[in-house]
């Protein structure tokens, strides 16, 4: 068990999985959102305050998961809670399956029956959703989000800030551009350049974006 509790940034469905996967882990819950004082509840979990109120809280005693699946902001949000000497932990469900060999940095939330396999390389703040699959020597960059059922295939680069829908898939060392979007259910089978959106099977850019 866990002496520590954990204030969680975000009180949103995602916010409700880290709840949940933080309590199998030992901690106790507290939930963070500037929609307080509207909003005070998130199931049967209450919302202690704002953002500023989480930054006033005593960094040596509680730890913080910042629970926002939009990258750039998740991003914003840990760079301050860094500056202020919060410690932000990697979370790993119990039922995920992480190679002794993979690499995690801190922030990274592996969420149920993904798989990371050997000589991955997971960068900061970094979602792993639910029974995604990330393959051997795998790099993924700081702050992207792996949606469920997403499958990487060995070797595979994905760059700063990406989103990969739910169910894509990604052919073995391809590469993704940084803060590239990929939409549900696309299968990509050659690389995509930095700041767009492309979607399919195969998956070709449709937009370009900033």
């Amino acid at each position: 068990m866990n002496d520590k509790k954990l204030a969680i940034l975000g009180a949103s469905g995602h916010g409700k999985v880290v709840a949940d996967l933080a309590e199998q882990l030992g901690y106790s819950i507290q939930f963070y959102d500037d929609a307080y004082p509207n909003k005070t509840m998130i199931e049967h979990w209450p919302i202690e305050g704002t953002f500023d109120d989480l930054l006033m809280l005593d960094s040596t005693q509680t730890d913080v998961a910042v629970a926002i699946g939009h990258n750039k902001t998740r991003q914003q949000k840990i760079a301050l809670l860094l500056d202020e000497d919060f410690t932000i932990p990697t979370l790993i469900h119990p039922s995920a399956v992480v190679s002794q060999y993979a690499k995690i940095q801190q922030g990274c939330v592996v969420f149920a029956g993904a798989v990371v396999n050997a000589f991955a390389d997971i960068g900061k703040g970094v979602i792993i959703n639910s029974s995604a699959v990330v393959e051997h020597d795998c790099l993924i960059g700081d702050f992207s989000h792996i949606c469920p059922n997403t499958a990487l295939a060995g070797g595979v680069i994905v760059g700063t800030g990406c989103w990969l829908g739910i169910g894509s898939q990604v052919k073995q060392l391809v590469e993704l551009g940084d803060y590239c979007l990929i939409g549900a259910g696309s299968t990509v089978l050659k690389s995509i350049p930095s700041h767009v959106t492309a979607f399919g099977s195969p998956a070709i850019v449709i937009r370009h974006h900033h």
